[in-house]
């Protein structure tokens, strides 16, 4: 192997050769940039097509934009640059996760979702390489999931790599995801005999805690994370109302408190004050803090005979709008009010259960269509007197 050096400084100046034992030569350039400091680039292998001549015309280049002002970057500096922001998908999954830790409404659920899903086939692969057959390959080792379950996965890789891109580690996606297409309709509630079940196991459930937060999630239709953020300030008991704080709106909401909620609220505050007293939250978790999740209700959901499919918080949830558009004493406009659903959109899918409702509508609107007997007589005598 030999040593660097000049290859012609008359005919390209600050051109140099490295000679290798492969018998290939490696060529370099040295410059002062603007601050007169002597840079050395390697510039690439005479096997690559590289020639003096193509290391000169790169050095002038290179001298040019210092005459200028530019910013003057080495090869090796602009692949390192450009490394930097094209990271894999794994780094920026651990970049969003510590950061939206405490604000990522969903966190556990879209961690999981990411290791399960998205890890083994993006990890470790940059945004760049992503293509349309990458997301193929997600859809096809997600197989026999539901197509809500995919639409969630998907958004979550575009969520990723949108992120990505806002920092400056990863370029933008070069596509447009392709979402499957999501069944929104699907309305979870329980029969008269599940009712009884459920009620029953809550009755003899050991752990109170547990037993009132599904029963205030069955009389409000309150959300899981909005029961796990209740605090002291958030019950006015002399209003009787509720104050829900960062709801999955956004906007904070107000719900009424009816009796039932009232005796609920107060029997858990007392337990609370005796039990983890200086807790802040109603419902306080693990220390006293926000709780984050309550397996126990997937352990009650079973005993009480329910469908698997069945979710404890979001079911009772659909419950208690369907109880109210079954009683045909509630329209839409309230339950859309009480669910504190930004439009009526989603609270539509409740339409189906207002039978009696939609009954007395097609009365009235046959009622008022159906011409009267007598305009029917005066518009007949008119004709035959013609």
């Amino acid at each position: 192997m030999g040593k660097m050096q000049r290859v012609d400084p008359k005919r390209w100046s600050g051109v140099y050769k490295y000679d290798l034992q492969s018998k290939d030569i490696t060529y370099y350039i040295s410059f002062k940039d603007g601050e007169n400091r002597l840079r050395w680039e390697k510039v690439g292998l005479k096997s690559e097509g590289i020639t003096p001549q193509i290391a000169a015309e790169i050095r002038a280049e290179r001298l040019r934009n210092i005459r200028h002002g530019d910013e003057v970057k080495t090869t090796k500096e602009v692949k390192r640059e450009r490394a930097q922001k094209n990271k894999p998908v794994q780094d920026i999954a651990k970049t969003y996760f510590e950061e939206k830790k405490d604000t990522l409404k969903g966190y556990v659920t879209d961690k999981n979702r990411y290791d399960l899903h998205l890890d083994p086939v993006v990890g470790k692969m940059p945004v760049s390489k992503i293509t349309m057959l990458t997301i193929a390959q997600i859809k096809k080792n997600m197989k026999g999931k539901s197509d809500g379950t995919v639409w969630n996965t998907l958004e979550l890789l575009r969520r990723l790599t949108n992120y990505g891109h806002k920092v400056g580690m990863s370029p933008k996606l070069s596509f447009t995801i392709e979402m499957p297409k999501r069944d929104n309709e699907v309305v979870e509630y329980l029969n008269e005999d599940q009712l009884k079940s459920f009620l029953t196991v809550l009755e003899g459930w050991p752990y109170k805690p547990v037993a009132r937060m599904l029963k205030l999630a069955m009389f409000t239709g309150m959300r899981r994370g909005e029961i796990f953020r209740l605090q002291d300030h958030d019950l006015d008991f002399t209003q009787e109302i509720i104050t829900l704080r960062e709801p999955k709106g956004g906007k904070t909401e107000y719900i009424p408190m009816s009796e039932p909620v009232k005796d609920i609220l107060l029997d858990q505050i007392k337990w609370r004050d005796e039990k983890k007293s200086g807790a802040p939250y109603i419902f306080p978790g693990k220390n006293g803090g926000m709780a984050t999740d309550c397996s126990a209700a997937d352990r009650i959901k079973e005993k009480a005979g329910l469908p698997e499919s069945w979710r404890p918080f979001h079911g009772l949830r659909h419950h208690f709008a369907v109880t109210l558009a079954n009683s045909g004493q509630v329209g839409l406009d309230m339950i859309q009010e009480l669910l504190c659903h930004k439009s009526q959109a989603m609270t539509k899918r409740y339409g189906q259960f207002l039978p009696q409702t939609k009954k007395a509508a097609a009365n009235v609107a046959a009622d008022l269509l159906q011409p009267k007997q007598k305009d029917n007589v005066i518009e007949l005598k008119k004709v035959v007197e013609k």
